[in-house]
């Protein structure tokens, strides 16, 4: 779509926007420049020219070489074509399944230990809470060291909690306190890890494949949750959750394997930034300058604080509602994770990401939330979970390719690292109140209350988000408008210019 209006700033202008179009104005515009410095990052040549042009204030036709048009990539697996990330994808099925299955044997240990579900949320609280304290420091590392090497030192260490907590499980002297302790080392390394891992998506396939790896990424991950749960739970039940734990801590070979076998003159490595001071205060005051990217974090932050805190209701609703075993805990996250893996998939068959679909796939999270709440038995709970999963994993994924094509590429590590600590550094407020929620109340109260935090803050920010681009949501009961009974249309022009918009 050619560009409409002046690219983003400190402030927005309500331009309107052809009722035709198909994308949001802010989005258009800075995604198209960042596209533009991605390219020329990599030398002078006639397609760093061309791309150079779409970064321009946007006058040619529709489909026209200078116009800031997005191409549907050309397939679901359309990235995999690039080699480095082949080898990084398939390292990553390897260790993201020995994750899961940590992950489950994680929380059904100190559920077993303590009976509390609460623990489970002290548990994912010790976890996260250094995102919260510190995760904008690891987007500024991601931003001033090589990312390749910083993610090899970062698995290794993974891998190294992972076997040192299989041994005291396995020797039988670990306690709730333990599993706290290793909780808290492993978020330390994820601090890091994860800005990292993310932004190094965009060197390893450019920015014509970004959103399709990251979909493909997304796809990666919920195809391990699909065999993780189920194994963890066969596992736990026949040795214990030991063993788990030392099989997820020789998963990450496999992942080192494929970093240290990419071809590094093949990477799209982005210029790193010196050590200086004012760096972190550079990076919050960007994005609060960039209303297209604040409101998205705002939303992110809610959704998974309050949102995502599946560990807890599902052992909640696993262990002290329908009173079931380890393997039908691990078959409910199986549930979830099909529907993941098929949002995933759907994900990198679309363009470039929309706002009105991020907003869309909240809200559908946030009510069906709501719904399983009221879930009548274990089996309707799990189709439920398998329509909050494509709702939650298309929101995800949404939100992480829309951030990094909008973002310059100087900025991903640093903006990628508020990313992470809005969408899982909230987890040390909303995981031990979940919790608490569930154990005081029962887990339908707690489903029931993080569905309604979910849909209301995807309602609220998507009306926030429609006046920031000019837009406006009109209702048509008579149903005379191609059948719409909702769109988003553009503002009235006004007789006078109207003011900048300061979101």
């Amino acid at each position: 779509m050619p560009a409409q209006g002046p690219t983003p700033s400190a402030t927005l202008v309500a331009t309107p926007v052809s009722p035709t179009g198909d994308d949001d104005p802010c989005e258009r515009t800075a995604a198209a420049r960042t596209a533009a410095q991605d390219t020329t990052a990599q030398g002078t040549t006639a397609r760093d020219t061309a791309a150079q042009a779409t970064a321009a204030p946007a006058t040619a036709a529709p489909g026209a070489p200078g116009s800031a048009r997005f191409t549907r990539p050309t397939g679901t697996f359309s990235s995999l074509r690039v080699r480095n990330y082949r080898y990084y994808f398939a390292g990553q099925i390897v260790s993201n399944t020995g994750s899961w299955m940590q992950r489950i044997a994680q929380d059904w240990l100190v559920l077993s230990l303590t009976g509390s579900p609460l623990a489970v949320g002290i548990t994912t609280a010790m976890q996260f809470l250094p995102t919260l304290l510190l995760g904008l420091f690891g987007g500024v590392l991601a931003d001033r060291m090589p990312k390749r090497r910083l993610l090899i030192a970062t698995q290794a260490a993974m891998g190294l909690l992972a076997a040192a907590l299989a041994v005291l499980t396995i020797s039988g002297v670990v306690t709730a306190y333990h599993v706290y302790a290793f909780a808290l080392l492993l978020g330390l390394v994820t601090v890091v890890d994860t800005p990292t891992r993310q932004a190094f998506v965009s060197e390893m396939v450019g920015p014509e494949h970004l959103a399709n790896a990251v979909s493909l990424n997304a796809a990666n991950f919920q195809s391990a949750r699909l065999v993780g749960p189920a194994v963890a739970g066969l596992l736990i039940g026949a040795v214990g959750s030991g063993w788990a734990f030392a099989i997820n801590g020789l998963s990450f070979v496999a992942v080192i394997g494929g970093l240290l076998a990419m071809r590094t003159g093949e990477l799209r490595p982005v210029e790193r930034i010196p050590r200086e001071k004012g760096q972190l205060r550079e990076g919050l005051r960007y994005v609060r300058e960039r209303p297209d990217l604040l409101w998205p974090l705002v939303l992110a932050g809610f959704i998974g604080t309050f949102g995502f805190n599946f560990a807890i209701l599902l052992s909640g609703f696993a262990y002290g509602t329908f009173h079931v075993g380890p393997g039908q805990y691990g078959l409910l996250n199986t549930a979830m994770a099909a529907g993941s893996l098929l949002g995933a998939l759907t994900a990198a068959r679309r363009g470039h990401p929309r706002l009105r679909m991020l907003v869309a796939a909240a809200l559908g999270f946030g009510v069906l939330e709501l719904l399983g709440a009221a879930a009548p038995g274990y089996w309707s709970l799990a189709v439920l979970l398998t329509l909050i999963g494509i709702c939650g994993l298309t929101f995800n994924t949404t939100v992480n390719s829309y951030v990094q094509l909008n973002t310059e590429p100087e900025m991903r590590g640093r903006v990628m690292g508020l990313l992470v600590l809005v969408f899982t550094g909230g987890t040390p407020v909303g995981g031990p109140l979940v919790g608490w929620v569930t154990d005081a109340y029962g887990a339908r109260i707690g489903l029931l209350a993080c569905g309604a935090v979910s849909a209301l803050a995807a309602a609220v920010i998507g009306l926030v988000l429609t006046r920031c681009v000019g837009l406006k949501v009109r209702v048509d009961l008579h149903r005379g408008n191609g059948g719409r009974v909702v769109a988003v249309v553009p503002r009235q022009r006004s007789a006078q210019p109207e003011p900048a918009i300061a979101c």
